[in-house]
């Protein structure tokens, strides 16, 4: 059996596949990489929530890994982060930076996300060709994150850069080298800000390192890393999405354009329809569990896939149709359960604020290609285009 995960018509539109594979059974054996490898998918919506909240189900990949051969080579930073933790280790490492996403913290910061939507509209032609992903969903959550965590202007394209190519599915050299490059800048700005001290939430990790010991070295850097990556990808995924939905569905875009309060009630609608994450990072079974009807064994990898789950018949009637007077409440675009995502709320609050301006400045913007020509990435944890080119 050939993998469906690596057909290049799933990148551009996955939602055949999963709805094949969850019609077939919600958690069913799919292969993987070469060798006759092989993991279980989770693409019901029921199984996929239990299994986000399965404690069997562990993110420890460290553990995993122990004593097998690999021809891998990625920096710790990255293969080591909070996201690859079980409790406790896993509640001590994110107790220390939920504090910065919180509501009320994400509040404080809508008026420089405003201003800076506002800068980088501004730079847009009054009539013409613009590329949405590449002037708005990549530099508004990438601005905003690494101005939290100290980055250097100088420094941001670099950073995009190496992020991106993280995701690059197939291609595990150039993850392997990338993950080098962010590790290892991240490793020296930690040490540049010990040296001249600032105010960003970096600055604040370094604090909890050096004077309470409350992380070890390793932990401060993979931290670092983890931020740096995770609080745009995903924006940058929903935001481009979103705004590819909404241009499909014009009397969605002029309803929202008409009524803006509505916007943050369809964000999740939105969210549910093209889930920014497709399949959730790797787990694997710790013991023989029985989830959806299927005996998992222990000790195989577990994928879990947000993007299928949203478009479960059995939980959201018509899933394939965007209504933006649908509860959406239960959606897992951000996961569930203690890894759920923390940035939820900037991420939201960066959509909101983007879409919004979007639409009231842009009333008329359209698709400047074909929606078939539109380039997606390749890469099954993230679903996100390349680029999306309008005219304004």
């Amino acid at each position: 059996m050939t993998d469906p995960l690596r057909d290049p018509r799933f990148f551009a539109n996955p939602y055949p596949t999963y709805a094949a594979l969850r019609d077939t059974a919600p958690v069913r054996k799919v292969p993987t990489g070469s060798g006759g490898q092989h993991s279980y998918l989770v693409t019901g919506y029921a199984e996929a929530r239990e299994a986000f909240a399965d404690p069997r189900l562990s993110k420890d990949t460290a553990r995993f890994f122990a004593g097998r051969p690999s021809s891998r080579d990625l920096h710790p930073a990255v293969s080591r982060n909070m996201l690859a933790t079980d409790p406790p280790q896993h509640g001590r490492l994110r107790s220390l930076v939920t504090k910065a996403f919180t509501t009320g913290a994400v509040a404080r910061l809508r008026p420089y996300i405003t201003g800076l939507v506002d800068e980088l509209l501004d730079a847009w032609p009054e009539h013409g060709p613009v590329d949405l992903v590449e002037s708005l969903a990549v530099p508004l959550p990438v601005t905003v994150i690494c101005e939290m965590l100290g980055v250097p202007e100088a420094d941001r394209p670099r950073v995009r850069t190496w992020s991106g190519e993280l995701f690059a599915a197939g291609e595990p050299e150039r993850i392997d080298a990338a993950s080098h490059a962010i590790g290892g800048y991240m490793t020296e700005l930690v040490a540049a800000k010990r040296a001249a001290p600032g105010t960003s939430l970096l600055d604040d990790l370094i604090a909890v390192r050096d004077d309470e010991d409350r992380l070890t070295e390793d932990e401060l850097v993979s931290i670092a890393v983890l931020l740096l990556v995770a609080g745009h990808e995903t924006t940058t995924n929903f935001i481009g999405n979103a705004a590819l939905a909404l241009l499909q569905h014009p009397d969605s875009w002029l309803r929202l354009r008409k009524e803006p309060e509505l916007l943050p009630t369809a964000l999740e609608e939105l969210l549910r329809f093209d889930s920014p994450v497709g399949i959730a990072t790797f787990r694997y079974s710790t013991e023989e569990l029985t989830l959806g009807g299927t005996v998992i064994p222990a000790g195989v990898p577990v994928l879990i896939a947000p993007g299928a789950a949203n478009r479960d018949p059995a939980r959201f009637p018509a899933p394939d149709r965007l209504d933006l007077d649908r509860s959406a409440t239960g959606h897992l675009a951000f996961g569930h359960g203690i890894h759920r995502c923390l940035g939820a709320p900037l991420a939201r609050a960066e959509a909101e604020l983007a879409l919004g301006a979007l639409l009231s400045r842009f009333p008329d913007a359209r698709l400047a290609v074909p929606p078939e020509e539109l380039a997606w990435r390749h890469t099954r944890l993230m679903r996100g285009l390349v680029s999306l080119p309008l005219l304004v």
